[in-house]
C-alpha cells in the first residue's frame, strides 16, 4: 500500500494510505514505552493539527503503538512539575489537553484505536475519544489515577460513564485496577478483542465499513458528549449514593479521589460534554494539590527509583532455574509456594512427613482461593502444584542455585543446616537464610564459602507481602547480591538490598515502635486507646493488635535481639507489658490470647475480642497515670522510628531514604498517603521533630535526635532533598 506522510515527529508519525485510511503512530523516541510528557503531547497536537488540515482527503483514521505497550499513561515526574506549579498553571495545562482530545473526538471522520498491549491512565482516556477500540487479547485497560491520590483528568470521568455505564465506569475509575481484554469487552469498554496478528487489519476493516456506513460512527459520538442516561433521576440518586457509600467504606477517610470522582461524575451527569470539562478538571486539581496526592506519588516515584535500580542490580546473577526451601513451615511453605506460582519449580525440604503435607495443603488452599476468585484456571493451578515437590532428604539438591533457609530462629540449628548444604550443593550455588533477626555476617563464619551466603527475608503472609530484604553480609559477593535480587523480582517482589545489622531494615525500624508503645504503657494509656489513635493516623492495625498477630513469643525473642545490639535505646529499665504477656502465656493469635482474646467467627477467621481481665495481668505495668492526647500518642509512637530511621540512613544501612520509606511501607504496611516515615518526617518539618525529640528524651534514648536528623534540621534539608539520587 502506498502511503503518504501527514506528519513526522519525534514521538508521532502520521501517515495517509491508498484507500484514504490514516494512521497515526505513537512511538515514543526516547522511551522503551509510549508515555505522555510534555514532548509527546506536543507532537500529538501537531498531528491533530495536521489530520484537521487534511480532512477532506481523510475516510477514517487508526491510533496504533509501535511500541510493545499502546500507552502506559502519563509521566508522573512532569506531573509533579505541573502540581507543584500552582493551580493556574495546572488549569491551563488541563483546559488544553481538553481541547486537544475533543478534537480527536469531534474528527468528521471515523476513528479507531488499536490497543497493542497496556493503555492505561492517559493512554485509556486517548482511546476513549475514538469511535471504537479493538484490543488485542493480550492487552490489559485501566484508569490507575486513583491509586496516586487523583482521578483521570483528560476527559476519562466524562466519556467512559457514557460508554460503558455508571457502574461499570466508577468500578473502573475508583477501584483504580487494571483489566484484561476480555473483561473490557465484557463492559463495552472495547468493541473486539481479537489476536495480535490480527488487530491492525480488525481496525482497518472496522473504518472501511465505517466509512462505507455499514457502522453508525456518529450515534455513538452523540452519546460520548451528550449527557448521561438515566431511566429516573431516583435511579441516577441511588446510583451515585450507594457508590459513594461503599467506595468510602473501602477507601477510607485517608483516601478521598475515588469519592471524589463519583462526586465529579455525579455532578457532570447531566451535563454535555464542554459542561462537564470544567467539572472534571475543578475537581482533578483540588486533588492533586492535596498531600496525600503528593505523597501517593512520591511513593510510585520510590518504587520505579527501586525497579530501576534493582534491575541493574540483578544483571550479572545467576539463572535460578530450581529453588529448594528448607523447611516446610508458614514461611518455608509460602516461599516454595510464591516460586512455583511463578514458574520457578521448588523443592520443600523438612525433617517430617506431616510438616511437608501441611506445607502442600496450604499451597493447594491459596491456590484453590485464586481460582475460587477468578485470578487463575484449573489448569494454573494445576501447573503450580506439578512445580513444587517435597523430601525428607536432600537428594533433589545436587544441581539447584539456590537454597533458601527457613527453620527455627536459632543460630546453631541453621549452622547446622549449611553445613550439610555446603557438602552437597554446587560449590557457585547461593544459599540464603530469611532469618528475621540474627546476622547474616555471623551466620557466615563456618562457611567455606560465605562469599555465596546472604539473607532473603520474607515477610508473612509470603504470598502477600510485597517486600523482600536482601541482606548483604561481610562476605557476601555482589553476584550473590545479583543473583537475589534477580530472584525476587522474577517472583514478583519488591527487593530492597539492606547491609547487616541486628534487625536489618524493616524489624530494627520496628521495635522503636514498639519502645514508644511500651513508654505509653506505662503511663497508664489504655492500649485500645493506642490502637484506635494509631488506627486513625493511618496504620491497618494499633501496635497491640500488631504485636498479637506477630506473636508475643516471637516479639519477645526479637526484642531480645535488638536490646542486645543496642542497648542505649532498645532495652527497658522495667518490665514490659510484652514480657507480661510473655509470661502469662498469652502469645497473641496462635494462643487466642495476648492483648485481646481472639474467636473464629463463621468462616473461620479469628476476631479479636475484648476482656476485661487483661486489666489485672498488666496492671503491674503501669508506673504512672497521664492524662496524654492523641496527638502525644501519635508524637511518642513516631518519633522512635523517625530517629531510628535517621540512624540506618547515617549508617548506610541503605542508600537513600526512598528504601527505608519503601521498606516500613511494604514491610509493616506504614500508611501510603504518609509517604513513608522520612517523608512523613518531611512533612512534619525536621526542625519540630528534633524539638519534640528532646523534650521527650527522658523518657528514654529511643527518644534522642539522631545526629543526621538534628544536621539536616540546623542546615534547612530534607531527607527527599538529600538522599533520593
Amino acid at each position: 500500500m502506498d502511503e503518504q506522510s501527514v506528519f513526522t515527529g519525534k514521538h508521532i508519525q502520521c501517515l495517509i494510505g491508498n484507500d484514504d485510511i490514516a494512521e497515526l503512530w505513537l512511538n515514543h523516541g526516547s522511551a522503551s514505552v509510549n508515555k505522555f510528557d510534555q514532548e509527546m503531547l506536543k507532537d500529538l497536537r501537531e498531528a491533530v493539527t495536521a489530520l484537521s488540515g487534511r480532512k477532506k482527503d481523510i475516510r477514517g483514521l487508526m491510533i496504533g503503538s509501535r511500541k510493545e505497550a499502546f500507552v502506559v499513561g502519563a509521566d508522573i515526574t512532569e506531573f509533579m512539575g505541573y502540581f507543584s506549579s500552582g493551580e493556574d498553571n495546572l488549569k491551563k495545562w488541563l483546559n488544553e489537553t481538553h481541547r486537544l482530545f475533543s478534537e480527536i473526538e469531534d474528527f468528521s471522520f471515523p476513528t479507531i484505536t488499536a490497543i497493542n498491549g497496556l493503555c492505561l491512565g492517559g493512554g485509556m482516556e486517548l482511546a476513549l475519544t475514538t469511535s471504537f477500540r479493538i484490543a488485542s487479547d493480550k492487552a490489559s485497560l485501566g484508569l490507575p489515577e486513583t491509586r496516586l491520590g487523583i482521578y483521570p483528568g483528560w476527559g476519562g470521568t466524562i466519556r467512559f460513564p457514557r460508554l460503558v455505564g455508571c457502574d461499570n465506569a466508577i468500578e473502573w475509575i475508583a477501584g483504580g485496577g487494571t483489566y484484561k481484554s476480555s473483561d473490557a469487552l465484557k463492559t463495552g469498554a472495547v468493541d473486539a478483542v481479537v489476536s495480535p496478528e490480527d488487530l491492525y487489519q480488525s481496525c482497518h476493516e472496522t473504518l472501511l465499513r465505517a466509512a462505507a456506513g455499514e457502522l453508525d460512527w456518529q450515534s455513538r459520538r452523540k452519546d460520548k458528549i451528550s449527557p448521561l442516561k438515566f431511566v429516573s433521576p431516583l435511579e441516577s440518586a441511588m446510583a451515585f449514593e450507594s457508590a459513594k457509600a461503599y467506595v468510602m467504606a473501602k477507601a477510607g477517610k485517608h483516601y478521598p479521589a475515588p469519592l471524589e470522582a463519583i462526586s465529579r461524575i455525579q455532578k457532570a451527569a447531566g451535563m454535555v460534554r464542554e459542561e462537564a470539562s470544567p467539572v472534571e478538571i475543578e475537581g482533578f486539581i483540588k486533588m492533586a494539590l492535596t498531600p496525600v496526592a503528593h505523597n501517593l506519588i512520591s511513593v510510585f516515584l520510590s518504587d520505579q527509583f527501586n525497579k530501576k535500580q534493582s534491575k541493574k542490580t540483578a544483571t550479572g546473577g545467576k539463572e535460578i532455574r530450581k529453588v529448594a526451601v528448607i523447611g516446610a513451615g508458614i514461611m518455608g511453605g509460602g516461599i516454595a509456594y510464591q516460586s512455583a506460582s511463578k514458574h520457578i519449580p521448588s523443592v520443600m525440604k523438612d525433617i517430617s512427613n506431616d510438616a511437608l503435607n501441611a506445607g502442600m495443603k496450604e499451597a493447594s488452599r491459596l491456590l484453590n482461593g485464586q481460582v475460587e476468585r477468578g485470578k487463575i484456571t484449573v489448569l494454573k493451578m494445576a501447573e503450580s502444584l506439578n512445580a513444587m515437590s517435597a523430601t525428607l532428604n536432600y537428594s533433589e539438591f545436587s544441581e539447584v542455585p539456590l537454597v533458601i533457609e527457613a527453620v527455627v530462629e536459632n543460630e546453631k540449628i541453621k549452622k547446622s543446616v549449611y553445613q550439610d548444604l555446603e557438602g552437597i550443593l554446587p560449590e557457585d550455588a547461593v544459599i540464603a537464610s530469611n532469618t528475621s533477626t540474627i546476622s547474616i555476617t555471623r551466620l557466615a563464619r563456618e562457611l567455606k564459602r560465605p562469599e555465596n551466603f546472604c539473607g532473603i527475608h520474607f515477610f508473612n503472609p509470603v504470598h502477600r507481602m510485597p517486600l523482600v530484604e536482601i541482606i548483604r553480609g561481610e562476605k557476601t559477593s555482589e553476584e550473590t547480591i545479583s543473583t537475589a535480587v534477580a530472584y525476587a523480582l522474577r517472583i514478583g517482589k519488591t527487593p530492597v538490598v539492606v547491609n547487616d545489622c541486628a534487625g536489618f531494615l524493616v524489624n530494627r525500624l520496628l521495635f522503636p515502635y514498639f519502645y514508644g508503645f511500651q513508654s505509653l504503657m506505662e503511663d497508664g494509656v489504655d492500649f485500645r486507646k493506642i490502637d484506635k489513635t494509631m488506627e486513625a493516623f493511618g496504620w491497618p492495625m494499633g501496635p497491640a493488635y500488631l504485636l498479637d498477630v506477630v506473636g508475643i513469643d516471637t516479639c519477645v525473642h526479637g526484642g531480645g535481639v535488638m536490646a542486645e545490639a543496642f542497648p542505649d535505646r532498645m532495652s527497658y529499665q522495667h518490665k514490659t507489658a510484652i514480657h507480661t504477656l510473655h509470661e502469662a502465656g498469652r502469645l497473641g493469635q496462635k494462643s487466642s490470647s495476648g492483648f485481646y482474646n481472639y474467636t473464629q467467627d463463621r468462616k473461620g477467621k479469628l476476631k479479636k475480642v475484648f476482656s476485661d481481665d487483661i486489666h489485672k495481668i498488666l496492671a503491674p505495668v503501669i508506673r504512672n497515670k497521664k492524662d496524654i492526647s492523641d496527638n502525644e500518642i501519635i508524637e511518642r509512637m513516631m518519633i522512635p522510628m523517625i530517629n531510628e530511621s535517621a540512624r540506618c540512613l547515617e549508617e548506610g544501612i541503605v542508600k537513600t531514604a526512598m528504601e527505608v520509606d519503601l521498606g516500613v511501607l511494604y514491610g509493616i504496611g506504614f500508611p501510603p498517603f504518609r509517604g513513608g516515615i522520612l517523608k512523613y518526617a518531611d512533612d512534619c518539618g525536621l526542625k519540630d521533630i528534633v524539638e519534640k525529640s528532646e523534650s521527650l528524651k527522658d523518657l528514654g534514648h529511643a527518644f534522642e535526635a539522631a545526629p543526621l536528623l538534628k544536621q539536616y534540621a540546623k542546615e534547612g534539608k530534607n531527607f527527599y532533598q538529600m538522599n533520593t539520587k
